[in-house]
């Protein structure tokens, strides 16, 4: 799934100001939403030039249209085993902070708007401190999606 770059218009339409439109992917079988307004776009995992003495989770760095942006491994963020990346992986391109970042997931499945009364809370169990970059748990059918606080997953 490849989506145009923002100005492009994803994700701009007539929507209720309280729904969510989201942006799923998957990392280790687990589903994960990030709001669609702070992805700028999508593109096939490219090669990656490491980054001596970073973050375990900081893959590198890519070339993207003459800029320079950083990647940044989800997988190894959230403590999750590796895996070999497939002809599914993508680099999610998001905004940040400190301007474009790219995010390395399993694979983009989607995008959906998410109604109100379909995002919960984190449950106060799973909710510590470990577990801030989490602001929510939508459903959908019998299955869910963790929705990720971007600013905090991308923290170093």
């Amino acid at each position: 799934m490849e989506l145009a770059p923002k100005d492009g218009a994803v994700g701009e339409s007539a929507n209720s100001p309280d729904e969510l439109q989201t942006v799923v992917f998957r990392l280790a079988d687990e589903a994960y939403g990030i709001d669609i307004f702070r992805v700028n776009e999508i593109i096939r995992l490219r090669e990656i030039t490491s980054i001596p003495k970073t973050d375990s989770h900081v893959r590198g760095l890519v070339n993207l249209r003459g800029k320079t942006i950083p990647v940044l491994d989800l997988r190894a963020r959230f403590n999750l085993a590796q895996a070999d990346e497939t002809e599914n992986t993508r680099i999610i391109v998001v905004e940040s902070e400190g301007g474009n970042v790219g995010i390395v997931v399993d694979a983009v499945t989607e995008v959906m708007t998410l109604q109100p009364d379909q995002i919960e809370d984190t449950p106060a169990l799973v909710s510590d401190v470990d577990n801030d970059f989490v602001r929510g748990v939508a459903r959908r059918n019998e299955n869910l999606i963790t929705l990720l606080d971007l600013d905090r997953a991308l923290a170093a």
